[in-house]
């Protein structure tokens, strides 16, 4: 599988070519269909795997990319859910050490999935747009 471009410059994979045809597939949509293979260029330095990862609507991406276990992805989920939260009541109310609290908060704000914002006159986190459509998208809600 290899990361190719059509002449409207829409990225694809592709599957199989053939001195017919080539086999390709819409990453984002799942559609296969045949080309010319002289209408397909391919793309140097596109992973046809994240290509193929555009399946996945991009907040939903950020969420996936940007938690990397289950402690992570519940912290963003119960911001989510109850917040905004201050960082004191986020130290209290996790199981979460100062360091790896402010590690994912900090890995959450470079994904664009967090802001900080004030809490009772405290610093505190809220979840942005990004973060409750990605999230929205993963649980059904």
């Amino acid at each position: 599988m290899r990361t190719v471009r059509d002449e409207s410059g829409d990225l694809l994979l592709l599957l199989a070519e053939s001195s017919d045809a080539c086999r390709v597939r819409d990453p984002e949509t799942g559609e296969e269909s045949y080309r010319d293979g002289d209408d397909l260029e391919l793309v140097s330095g596109e992973s046809p795997l994240t290509a193929a990862a555009r399946a996945v609507p991009e907040p939903a991406r950020a969420v996936l990319t940007a938690t990397p276990d289950e402690r992570a992805l519940g912290l963003l989920v119960d911001l989510a859910r109850r917040g905004p939260h201050s960082v004191r009541h986020l130290l209290s109310a996790t199981d979460l050490c100062e360091s790896d609290l402010l590690g994912l908060l900090t890995e959450f704000r470079a994904a664009g999935l967090v802001e900080e914002t004030d809490v009772m006159g405290e610093r505190g986190y809220a979840t942005t747009d990004r973060a409750d459509e990605g999230l929205a998208l993963l649980t059904g809600e």
